[in-house]
């Protein structure tokens, strides 16, 4: 495995993708689960997506784009008042929009994206995105659907099927010697899946019934002013956690990737996999949050990685078999793994913080983190008519508002006259 981030595409990161699949695949497949859409073609476009990013990044950043949990709301809402087509239509816009905002920072320079995002805006963020996904894991850890909504497993149960997947997965990262090593996550994955096996919490009868091979049932979009303009505001708060994704994948590797390839690449790679996600039927794609804490795991720099995932999540696309097989995975498992690997993200917004420096018991710095942080993590929502805009975005919008507009602390100092 390289050590640093220069690409190369060897057989032998086929498993790191893979297991980078795994990873992701419990929230990949979750926003179609929710939303009424198709899981193949979330794969598939997720797939296609991930290979797009890299070609417009040059194969520098080892990101893993997928299924937007931004616009699930919106597409719910959507899908129920101008149906799936017209929704569609809205999230191809959407994706035009990071395009437009790729040529604006192409023009102006990534100056304007640090004057809007420093440290002390992106750190409280990515914070927000570990703690915000947080309950999602310990719900699953706990035998419940990601949302705490239904028990799909005795707790006690659960708990003994996700700990495994835990301290397996913990235990190999650090003991583990030589490809062993590598695979912590896949190695959790097993043995949650086998402690499962073993307590009668599995189920392969759709493994059983599912046909080997399958094309994705694409859907093509239709556009509607009204769709249009329901999906384009809500497009500012998945753009915001962009930049919060490529500062927290640079923290992770060392690398500087707001400057090269630049945001300007890496919104223009998103912005086009959102765009052809949407045209063939798939949820708008962002950058994984879940992959990157997999990275800082792992350590697998090397984004070749990621070209792997995306062939993998091509070919299981097409592969029912497979897909169904690994949708059998028992949820505790995937909430054990989970658990770790939010928290890898929350620490790197806590070293963002530490290695900017920065006083946070200045007045001005206490109030910017302490508002994203309980903003995003306590819920807040603002609603107007029927925009709607809270959580991680809310946090994102609130701390590069409160950036700009309070004002910076003055010191003034008196010199001491002599009596």
């Amino acid at each position: 495995m390289e050590s640093d981030t220069t690409y190369s595409f060897r057989l032998k990161d086929s498993l790191l993708g893979a297991q980078m699949l795994f990873v992701a695949f419990g929230a990949l497949v979750l926003v179609p689960i929710l939303t009424g859409m198709s899981t193949n073609v979330a794969l598939f476009t997720a797939g296609v997506g991930t290979l797009i990013f890299q070609i417009c990044t040059r194969g520098k950043v080892p990101v893993f784009l997928a299924s937007s949990f931004a616009f699930i709301a919106p597409i719910i809402y959507g899908v129920q008042t101008w149906g799936l087509p017209a929704t569609l239509g809205g999230m191809v816009v959407a994706g035009a929009v990071y395009v437009v905002l790729s040529f604006i920072i192409r023009w102006r320079g990534t100056e304007i994206i640090m004057r809007l995002l420093p440290p002390i805006v992106t750190g409280p963020v990515i914070i927000v995105i570990g703690l915000v996904l947080a309950p999602v894991g310990v719900n699953m850890a706990l035998g419940k659907a990601g949302d705490g909504s239904a028990v799909l497993v005795p707790e006690n149960t659960a708990l003994i099927i996700s700990m495994a997947a835990l301290a397996t997965t913990v235990l190999v990262s650090l003991l583990g010697r030589g490809m062993i090593r590598l695979i912590p996550i896949m190695s959790g994955i097993a043995v949650g899946y086998l402690c499962a096996i073993g307590l009668g919490i599995h189920n392969f009868s759709k493994v059983a019934a599912a046909p080997w091979f399958g094309v994705p049932d694409f859907v093509f979009p239709e556009f509607r002013w009204e769709a249009i303009l329901f999906i384009i505001p809500i497009t500012l708060a998945p753009a915001i956690e962009h930049f919060g994704d490529i500062i927290a994948i640079s923290s992770v590797t060392g690398k500087d990737f707001l400057k090269d390839p630049g945001i300007k690449s890496t919104m223009l790679g998103d912005g086009i996999a959102t765009m052809l996600a949407s045209f063939i039927g798939g949820p708008p794609n962002t950058t994984y949050s879940e992959v990157t804490g997999a990275v800082a795991l792992t350590r697998a720099f090397n984004p070749g990685v990621m070209t792997w995932a995306a062939i993998w999540a091509i070919v299981l696309s097409c592969v029912n078999k497979l897909g169904a097989f690994l949708s059998s995975i028992p949820v505790p498992v995937m909430g054990g793994i989970m658990i770790l690997l939010f928290g890898a993200i929350m620490v790197v917004g806590l070293n963002t913080l530490v290695r900017a420096g920065e006083d946070l018991m200045e007045p001005r710095n206490l109030a910017v983190v302490a508002l994203i942080i309980i903003f995003g993590v306590g819920g807040m929502t603002f609603n107007i008519g029927s925009f709607r805009l809270g959580g991680i975005g809310l946090a994102a919008v609130t701390g590069v508002l409160l950036n700009l507009f309070l004002p910076r602390a003055v010191h003034v100092h008196k010199k001491v006259k002599s009596e």
